[in-house]
């Protein structure tokens, strides 16, 4: 495993962190049982993943306590999150300190080392720094949390409003965020600022389905096609991304959009999710490969680099 430092918190981290949320949850929305995700988790820490990432919403925090069981504190590092909203209503610093104490207890730990302010929205900034962030902050100097960030709500923010916001304020440590092949804006948005802050970046959406499912990826090339929004020749084939698989260079599309994810400069962690313990083998595999061929990142920059919005989808289960 590869790690690095997560922007100026100090915490060693594995480039390489496992997402607890997603559309598969660790598999608890696609039928696995609790066992089944808990050996998922074993898995990666067997191959030296040391970053886990859950939230108050996914309902997996039960799920890390089960197999963090007897695994020394030092071999793990733990995000948690709660939402600065619930049913339409702001919640109010109470509930979120309330939220904190209630992750804690799921997770059987005395503390986290980062908690987030889950999909803030760019309406919703102010309330986050200046009622929610503060209780964070005393929770902090009680022990109980590490370092304090916040996630974007990538399908509802494609531009990172929020975090162009947070960045050009001090207090924030670490900011979670999509960025993909299709989806390339955070280059000029965010990692810059993150960068010169040192906010540890937690990267989101480098697959998800636009390149887990081939026939959605060729049917929203297509539309972007037709909109004169990408070259009209990738309206002509149902693979539009297999210029990148080739000798030298990516073994699959998947492959590719973890290996682009993975090298952006500034790009801490890359977060995948799964439910399967096999896959967490092939997604560490690809995360740890070298970079893409210079000239299919210029290709990908050329026909890409423009989009904004595209491939940020919602989780399955929260799509109407």
């Amino acid at each position: 495993m590869d790690y690095t430092t997560l922007g100026r918190t100090g915490l060693r981290v594995s480039i390489a962190g496992l997402g607890c949320g997603g559309s598969s949850r660790l598999g608890q929305k696609t039928g696995r049982t609790q066992a089944e995700s808990v050996a998922v988790v074993r898995r990666a820490l067997d191959l030296g993943v040391n970053f886990f990432d859950t939230a108050e919403a996914y309902g997996t925090e039960p799920i890390l306590a089960e197999a963090f069981r007897e695994v020394p504190r030092d071999r793990f590092v733990v995000s948690t999150k709660t939402q600065v909203r619930r049913g339409g209503a702001l919640r109010t610093p109470h509930e979120v300190t309330a939220s904190l104490d209630a992750s804690l207890r799921r997770l059987g730990l005395d503390h986290v080392d980062v908690f987030l302010l889950h999909a803030v929205a760019p309406r919703d900034y102010e309330t986050a720094r200046d009622s929610l962030r503060p209780v964070l902050e005393r929770a902090r100097e009680a022990g109980k949390i590490g370092h304090v960030g916040l996630t974007e709500t990538a399908p509802n923010d494609p531009r990172h409003d929020t975090l162009a916001r947070a960045l050009a304020d001090d207090g924030w440590e670490v900011a979670m965020f999509a960025f993909h092949m299709m989806n390339q804006n955070a280059r000029h948005r965010v990692f810059p600022a993150a960068r010169a802050k040192g906010v540890g970046t937690l990267v989101m959406f480098a697959v998800r389905a636009i390149f887990s499912d081939p026939a959605y990826l060729a049917r929203t090339t297509a539309a972007l096609a037709a909109a004169g929004r990408v070259p009209a020749e990738l309206a002509a084939t149902d693979r539009p991304l297999d210029f990148l698989v080739h000798a030298g260079g990516a073994a699959s599309v998947i492959d590719a959009a973890y290996r682009y994810a993975r090298h952006e400069p500034g790009a801490d962690v890359v977060l995948f999710g799964t439910g399967n313990a096999a896959h967490v083998e092939t997604n560490v595999a690809s995360l740890l490969r070298p970079p893409l061929p210079e000239a299919d990142r210029a290709r990908l920059a050329e026909w890409f680099g423009a989009l904004e919005g595209v491939g940020l989808d919602l989780p399955r289960h929260l799509q109407r």
